[in-house]
């Protein structure tokens, strides 16, 4: 059995908002004034900030006023235009004339190779070199980049130890940064080898001539420049041949296989 609970009913009384009136004018109190917004004071004391003034007119006459600075740009206020400063692959050192006139030096293999050319070593042009050898690699199926920049390394290496032991110590301008450029530099006949081993047959004869005569291009290239960059490389040039043999035979076989 359901308990009602007696609930008291809700009235709600409507009310009137009360609005106040102000007095019609003439018989009370005068109107109240319009609504005027507050004008910038024009004393310096009361307002530090300049008032601006948004006037089309005005706008379009200082834009039209020369600018302040209309000299070159320059790097640290020097003055100097764009177009004084070097390009950007000098700024890097990397000379690219110098890389060409040595690349045409060591491309005719009949032609002696100039070492006061090389004198000047880099290693940006070994690394075009063995970067085209391994891609030209690629091409036949065989991934050996990481070995390329290993045995370049380790060649350089072994050179440098063999003219320290023959020199006794005096190894004139040769110093390791220098000799591995030259043997980067001296790889290009093994570069033109690789591309030119993409179109023999593999396994006969015709390749293993053909590698012996890049070879030989090779050494003969490295064994000038190395004798002539050294101070004592004159009295061991038949040992400084068969080491420039060793390494250049090595990379022969490695396109061969």
């Amino acid at each position: 059995m359901a308990k009602e609970f007696p609930l008291p009913p809700v009235v709600f009384t409507p009310s009137t908002p009360t609005h106040r009136r102000h007095p019609a004018p003439g018989v009370g109190a005068s109107s109240p004034p319009a609504f005027a917004p507050p004008r910038p004071s024009t004393s310096s004391a009361a307002n530090p900030l300049p008032f601006m003034s948004f006037d089309v007119s005005a706008a379009a006459a200082s834009s039209s006023a020369p600018p302040l600075y209309t000299g070159p740009i320059g790097i640290g206020g020097s003055g100097a235009s764009f177009e004084d400063e070097p390009p950007l692959l000098e700024e890097l050192g990397i000379n690219t004339r110098q890389i060409w006139r040595k690349t045409i030096s060591i491309l005719h293999p009949f032609r002696t190779a100039d070492p006061s050319l090389h004198a000047d070593a880099d290693l940006s042009g070994p690394f075009l070199f063995l970067l085209s050898f391994g891609l030209f690699q690629l091409l036949a199926g065989k991934f050996h980049f990481g070995i390329v920049l290993g045995w370049v390394t380790v060649a350089s290496l072994f050179l440098y130890f063999v003219f320290s032991m023959l020199s006794g110590g005096r190894r004139g301008d040769l110093d390791l940064y220098r000799c591995v450029s030259l043997v980067g530099y001296c790889m290009l006949p093994m570069v033109i080898f690789s591309a030119v081993s993409l179109f023999l047959p593999r396994g006969g004869g015709l390749i293993f001539g053909v590698g012996m005569a890049f070879v030989l291009w090779s050494t003969r290239v490295c064994t000038r420049l190395l004798a002539e960059l050294a101070s004592s490389g004159d009295e061991h040039r038949g040992l400084i041949a068969y080491a420039c043999w060793l390494v250049y035979m090595l990379f022969s076989l490695l396109v061969i296989f």
